[in-house]
C-alpha cells in the first residue's frame, strides 16, 4: 500500500498522537509498505525511511496546528496513496480527508484529541456546541473514523458520523516490563528519589491544566512517601512553587529507555485527570507492573478493572484518592498483586497486535470506496 500520514503531531513534538504515529509508520515499514508524512513539526526530511513534509502552522493550547494550504493538495496529487491516514485531525488533517473524497481515496480518521473537550476547559464552555460541530465536519468525509474507547465512538455517532469503530493504542510491552524493577539502574534511581527507603508514587505526562497534576497535594499526608514528576510543561513553574517544601521531585522529559527506569523506580502510578480520551502512561505503567490509580472517568474506566488491574476513584470527591492510595502502599502484597493484574491486562496490546487491526481497517476502508465508484470508472 501507499499510505499518507497526515498528522497534528509528529516529532521532534512528542504527546500521545506523536506516539502512535511513529507506531503506525515502524509497522508499515515492517510490513513493507510505502508511506508520506505531512504534519506541521518534522525532524527532517526523512523519518524511518519515510519522506516527511512540515508544513506551516499556528500555536494552538499547547499544540502546533497545521494550516491548510496547496502544498498539501499538491503533495497528496504527486504521491497517488492508496490511502489517507488522518492522525487528530483538525484543519490540516480536515484538508487531507477532503482531498481524499474527491479523489475516490479512502481515508481512516483516527479521533485522538478532545479540542472540544480543551476549549471547555480553558475557559471558553460557550463555544463547545460549536467545536464539537467543526470536529464532526473534519471527520465527516472519512471512510471510516477509528475512536480510542466505545464512550467515544458513541459520542462520535451522536456527534452524527457513521462507519466509526473502535481502535484503541498498542503499548511497548518490551520496552515497559516489570524486570526492569530488579536492575541497578532502577535501584540507583529509587536510592535518588527516596534515600530513606521511602515509598515512590509517580506521575508521566505533560504537564497542563487538563492533567490535574495540582492535585497531588491531597496526596503528601501520606507517610513515608516521595513523589517523582515526569514531563514538561506550561503549569511545572506553577507546580514547582506550589509543592515547594514538599518531597517532590521534579525530574523533565524523558523517553526510551530512561522512560522505562523511571516507571520501573514508581511504587503507584497516580493520574488525576479526568478528561483523558485515552490514557497511553496508564498503560505503559500497568505494563510495567506498576499499580496505577486513576478516575473513573474517560479513558481510564476502558483500561482498568478497578480491584483487578489498578483502581478507579469517583475524581469528583475531595481527597478521594488518598485512603486508596495510603491503603495500597501499606500493602506489599497489594502492590505485587494489582501491579501483575495490570501487566496481565495490557498483554494482548503490544503495538504489532494494535496495528495489525488498524491495518484490517484500512483494508476495509479501501474495499468500501472501491463498492461506491461505479464499476464503469474503475480500472481493470
Amino acid at each position: 500500500m501507499r499510505v499518507a500520514v497526515v498528522t497534528e503531531s509528529f516529532p521532534p513534538v512528542f504527546n500521545g498522537v506523536a506516539n502512535s504515529v511513529v507506531r503506525v509508520l515502524e509497522t508499515l515499514k515492517a510490513e513493507g509498505h510505502e508511506a508520506i508524512v505531512i504534519a506541521p513539526t518534522t525532524p527532517g526530511k526523512f523519518f524511518n525511511g519515510f519522506r516527511t513534509y512540515r508544513v506551516p502552522s499556528v500555536p494552538f493550547f499547547q499544540f502546533q496546528l497545521g494550516l491548510p494550504n496547496p502544498l498539501v493538495s499538491k503533495i497528496l496529487d504527486d504521491f497517488k496513496p492508496d490511502i489517507v491516514h488522518a492522525a487528530s485531525p483538525v484543519l490540516l488533517g480536515a484538508q487531507a480527508v477532503s482531498w481524499a473524497e474527491r479523489n475516490d481515496v479512502p481515508a481512516v480518521a483516527i479521533f485522538q484529541t478532545d479540542i472540544a473537550a480543551y476549549a471547555e476547559r480553558y475557559g471558553f464552555k460557550l463555544l463547545r456546541p460549536m467545536v464539537d460541530r467543526m470536529m464532526a465536519n473534519f471527520h465527516a468525509g472519512a471512510t471510516i473514523n477509528l475512536a480510542p474507547t466505545t464512550e467515544v465512538r458513541d459520542y462520535l455517532i451522536r456527534l452524527g458520523l457513521s462507519n466509526v469503530e473502535v481502535w484503541g493504542r498498542g503499548v511497548d510491552l518490551e520496552l515497559f516490563h516489570p524486570d526492569r524493577k530488579s536492575t541497578q539502574v532502577v535501584a540507583e534511581l529509587r536510592r535518588q528519589f527516596a534515600p530513606n527507603g521511602q515509598k515512590i508514587v509517580g506521575f508521566v505526562g505533560r504537564l497542563a491544566p487538563e492533567k490535574q497534576v495540582d492535585r497531588y497535594s491531597e496526596l503528601f499526608s501520606i507517610p513515608n512517601t516521595t513523589f517523582v514528576i515526569v514531563g514538561d510543561g506550561p503549569e511545572r513553574a506553577a507546580l514547582q512553587q506550589k509543592f515547594q517544601g514538599y518531597d517532590v521531585h521534579f525530574v523533565g522529559k524523558h523517553s526510551g529507555d530512561d522512560l522505562a527506569n523511571h516507571y520501573a523506580s514508581f511504587d503507584a502510578f497516580v493520574h488525576f485527570g479526568a478528561e483523558e480520551t485515552f490514557g497511553q502512561t496508564i498503560q505503559e505503567a500497568q505494563a510495567s507492573g506498576v499499580p496505577v490509580i486513576a478516575p473513573f472517568a474517560g479513558g481510564p474506566k476502558f483500561l482498568i478493572e478497578s480491584g483487578v488491574s489498578g483502581y478507579l476513584v469517583d475524581h469528583e470527591i475531595p481527597n478521594g484518592f488518598t485512603p486508596v492510595l495510603a491503603d495500597l502502599l501499606a500493602n506489599d502484597e497489594l502492590m505485587a498483586r494489582i501491579g501483575e493484574g495490570g501487566r496481565r491486562s495490557v498483554l494482548d496490546k503490544s503495538w504489532s497486535a494494535n496495528n495489525a487491526k488498524l491495518l484490517g481497517f484500512y483494508a476495509s476502508a479501501m474495499e468500501m470506496t472501491k463498492q461506491s465508484i461505479p464499476s464503469e470508472l474503475l480500472v481493470a
